[in-house]
């Protein structure tokens, strides 16, 4: 015993197609947009730059100098560059900052020492960033 359905009560019909196949192109381009972003993302923070820096060692001299030893390694060592060193209190606010001229050279790796001078005791020392755009205020001598 079969009994039919009323009329307009249970649709049978299902969505159509279109709506999916917009759904799926959708989909598609978020991800398409997301991987974009994520390799945009990944090369600049993995990519080999044409100038690298490491901290290697501090010295605090008084309760207002501290001299910081740092590497600085350029892919064309005939450039000139600028560093900024700084230094930071025991509770990690700045005390005092110094920009660093780096002459061109022969050598790719060089060794340079710094003296920052601070506002509070000096607790450590560190790298902000170096550049090979060097301000026109800082040259040679």
């Amino acid at each position: 015993m079969t009994r039919t359905l009323p009329p307009g009560r249970y649709t049978a019909a299902a969505k159509p197609a279109h709506s999916k196949r917009w759904l799926v192109w959708a989909l598609s381009a978020a991800v398409v947009v997301v991987g974009v972003i994520v390799a945009f993302v990944a090369y600049d923070k993995f990519a080999v730059s044409e100038i690298d820096s490491e901290a290697t060692s501090f010295d605090l001299v008084s309760d207002s100098q501290l001299d910081i030893t740092f590497t600085v390694t350029r892919e064309d060592p005939s450039r000139d560059a600028v560093c900024i060193v700084r230094s930071r209190s025991k509770d990690g606010s700045e005390t005092g900052r110094r920009e660093v001229f780096i002459a061109g050279g022969e050598d790719q790796t060089v060794k340079v020492t710094a003296p920052v001078y601070t506002s509070r005791p000096p607790a450590m020392g560190d790298i902000y960033g170096c550049s090979l755009d060097v301000p026109a205020y800082l040259t040679r001598g």
